[in-house]
């Protein structure tokens, strides 16, 4: 399954810092605007300490972890909705992403250029916002045209209509500089919108860059929970300086030291993945055995035929069954076939919709 976030914001802001902090696929990071231009991309390996206790017990060949791709988008500037600076790249890129991670500067430092001449993560986030909201109004206005002429032909009128109205309502949100994301409106009206794929309707984590004093917060941190309250959308407090240097540290023991002495309980990196992979509404089930254990990674929801299929087509064609642990259980008694014996593994059909760490085996036809 490959779904990406973006990590998007003005230039300077922690960006390529932050990629560099979550994957080996390094981002030039620089003291100047547009240090990334092409969006470099990495494939993150998601923390689950449910993975190595599972390897604990079954001793396997190799582990698996889950796994979501972060883009490194080159930084946005006023008017990148008409094309300034490298708008029109990164607009494309945000589209092709299906979340996004907004950095924003919440520290001062003199010695690193602000391209707008001062600190306001607010002011940033409307900058990005506006561009954004531009780009949808764009987009909505031609949909909005064609959506008036399939109401007037006749045909299909009621759903012409409805479709009308909803795009309507999304045009009249937009123009009030507000995000698409936030409109309140029941989910089988949501459809309509969803082929439009705007950009203000991706969901987002807000990433507040921050100097080690302001781990726990400042006034720019304060500032930027209270602007987003009003939006479905995270919030994270993060230090890139200390997540550089934390990524330098290969000895596991240096880094457990760091940590200590930095009074965190894990790298701030680990926090922001781990939020990432929720953003994009992902769950993880389990195989195990002498092979291999593995995470696999499903949308929230997903019945045991679907998740079949993400180890391969064929399992979902011909789905028959899934034998099902419970982590808690397989935890609790130590192996599958002390499982079995104690009657905690369950016998699950196609209508089964599977639970996050759930451990599987599934039957199926050639």
């Amino acid at each position: 399954m490959s779904l990406k976030c973006g990590i998007v914001g003005l230039p300077n802001v922690g960006k390529s810092t932050l990629f560099n902090c979550l994957s080996s696929a390094k981002a030039q990071a620089a003291n100047f605007p547009f240090c990334t231009i092409e969006p470099n991309l990495g494939v993150i390996n998601v923390p689950d300490e449910r993975l190595w206790k599972l390897e604990s017990l079954v001793h396997p060949k190799k582990v698996v972890p889950a796994t979501v791709e972060i883009v490194d988008i080159a930084g946005l500037v006023k008017g990148a909705s008409k094309g300034e600076g490298l708008g029109n790249l990164f607009l494309a890129n945000i589209r092709e992403t299906d979340a996004i991670l907004h950095v924003l500067r919440c520290f001062e430092n003199g010695n690193i250029i602000h391209v707008e001449g001062s600190v306001d993560p607010i002011r940033d986030k409307e900058i990005v916002d506006i561009e954004l909201q531009l780009k949808d109004l764009e987009t909505i206005e031609k949909a909005l045209q064609k959506a008036a002429r399939a109401a007037k032909s006749g045909a299909d009128n009621k759903e012409a209509k409805k479709r009308l109205d909803v795009f309507q309502e999304y045009h009249k949100h937009l123009s009030q500089q507000k995000n698409a994301r936030t409109v309140i409106m029941a989910d089988e009206d949501k459809e309509y919108i969803k082929e439009l794929q705007l950009l203000t309707m991706k969901p987002v984590l807000y990433v507040c860059n921050v100097d080690q004093p302001s781990l726990k917060g400042n006034k720019y941190t304060n500032s930027v929970k209270q602007a987003v309250s009003a939006e479905a959308a995270g919030m994270l407090i993060i230090d890139a300086a200390i997540e550089a240097e934390i990524a330098q540290l290969e000895n596991p023991d240096d880094r457990k030291e760091f940590l200590k002495e930095m009074g965190l309980d894990e790298p701030g990196v680990s926090k922001l993945i781990k939020a990432a992979y929720k953003l994009l509404n992902l769950s993880t089930y389990f195989t195990a055995g002498e092979p291999e254990v593995r995470a696999w990674t499903i949308m929230n929801g997903a019945k045991a035929p679907q998740a079949a299929g993400v180890i391969h087509s064929d399992f979902e064609k011909g789905f028959i069954k899934a034998e099902v642990i419970s982590y808690n259980d397989y935890i609790q008694y130590g192996s599958e076939q002390a499982c079995r014996e104690a009657g905690r593994l369950m016998i699950q059909g196609k209508d089964y919709s599977v639970r996050d760490g759930d451990v599987m085996h599934f039957r199926f036809n050639n």
